[in-house]
């Protein structure tokens, strides 16, 4: 293929790659683009490689990377990029900016700190805005960005949020991925969703576990969403074997490359933390229940915030199941639209806006028909992730 576009996909950690998705995704079956990928320099890389191999995809070495010449670069991560030799594009990974920036070098006293897409620290090199394009899920964070670094207003973007419009398109498919997960008549889902972090679910395990394993309802069937992030600090094998206690007890440990919207969508409770995929919980017809969170460590902005001030908190001192049953008889109608308004200000658009920010920086014009979004793939049983539990922590 001769005068392609050369773009250069770089993935730090596997959260950022399924958030990359949806982006290079948009350039796919057009002859004039040709993608190159790189795993870049990360603290929680671990698992890049074999995630982008999965796809049939082979990267480049970072440092070939560097010295390559490209026409754009697409990101969700700050580190590095500013070595590239190409104009890149930013995208944010998460639900809302939710955690505030934990380094207060560089602020001045008693200034907020910013969340790390909207800092001039992961924004700024040398006083020069790295990025030629940001895009924002939310009008409420450029209104943020004034703030913490106009500097990058004028190459900010409302774009929207992918997993805003997977779910919604994912919602009349609830049935049918229930029946793939092997959800039966007359069970019910629990969804425990944690990001990571000592402040996370996944953290505390030593108090939720007991508590979940000895208090479980006849009739509940039971997920574990862990954050890639832990995965990659800890390793596979650590991870599942800090929840050894799950085996045979018909908790599914749902893997970190695994499609988590349909368990979402699926779920008739989710349980979480102040990460991203409870906030995007409010966006299904699960009853959420929120485990103990800290404050320091959330945007008072956030969705998460937000989601803090509506849903329950689990009390560890009274039987799960009732906790469940309690929380979805109190919901009332609404109770998570403003969470939810807050996820995206142009519900529905994603694929659309950020597909024009992308052509316009490559200089070409955008194909003549609406954006191909493929739909979410079909969840594999939860009896299969059970079993993976068992022979992980045997391994």
């Amino acid at each position: 293929m001769r005068d392609c576009k050369r773009v250069l996909v770089v993935v730090h950690t596997v959260t950022f790659a399924q958030r990359l998705r949806e982006v290079f995704g948009l350039l796919e079956a057009d002859l004039r683009v040709q993608l190159v990928f790189t795993a870049a320099p990360h603290a929680f890389g671990n698992g890049v490689t074999q995630y982008l191999h999965d796809m049939g995809i082979t990267p480049v070495p970072w440092e070939e990377a560097l010295e390559a010449e490209f026409d754009l670069a697409l990101a969700a991560g700050s580190r590095g990029v500013h070595e590239l030799r190409c104009p890149v594009v930013r995208v944010s990974h998460g639900a809302g900016h939710i955690k505030p920036l934990t380094d207060r070098t560089g602020l001045a006293p008693g200034e907020a700190r910013p969340p790390g897409m909207l800092s001039r620290r992961h924004l700024l090199h040398e006083g020069r805005v790295v990025p030629a394009a940001i895009g924002y899920a939310h009008h409420r964070d450029l209104e943020a960005l004034a703030r913490s670094c106009p500097e990058a207003l004028p190459v900010a973007h409302v774009v929207g949020d992918p997993c805003v419009d997977r779910i919604a398109a994912g919602r009349p498919w609830r049935a049918r991925y229930r029946r793939e997960l092997g959800i039966r008549a007359g069970e019910r889902l629990v969804v425990i969703s944690s990001t990571w972090g000592p402040a996370s679910t996944f953290g505390r395990l030593e108090s939720l576990l007991p508590h979940l394993l000895g208090h479980r309802g006849v009739g509940h069937r039971v997920a574990l969403l862990v954050h890639p992030n832990v995965f990659a600090g800890h390793g596979a094998w650590q991870v599942h074997s800090w929840l050894a206690g799950c085996r045979g007890r018909g908790i599914a440990i749902v893997p970190p490359e695994a499609d988590w919207q349909p368990l979402l969508i699926a779920a008739d409770w989710i349980i979480g933390d102040h990460g991203s995929l409870t906030a995007y919980g409010t966006l299904t017809d699960a009853t959420i229940l929120l485990t103990a969170g800290p404050r320091r460590e959330v945007s008072p902005c956030s969705p998460a915030a937000l989601l803090s001030a509506v849903a329950p908190v689990i009390s560890p001192v009274h039987p799960l199941a009732e906790q469940l049953e309690y929380a979805a008889r109190t919901r009332r109608p609404g109770h998570y639209d403003q969470v939810a308004a807050s996820l995206s200000s142009a519900p529905g658009q994603f694929h659309r806006r950020m597909r024009t920010v992308v052509y316009r920086l490559l200089g070409l014009g955008e194909p003549a028909r609406p954006p191909a979004v493929a739909p979410l793939p079909a969840p594999r049983p939860l009896r299969h992730w059970e079993a993976a539990a068992d022979l992980g922590a045997a391994r």
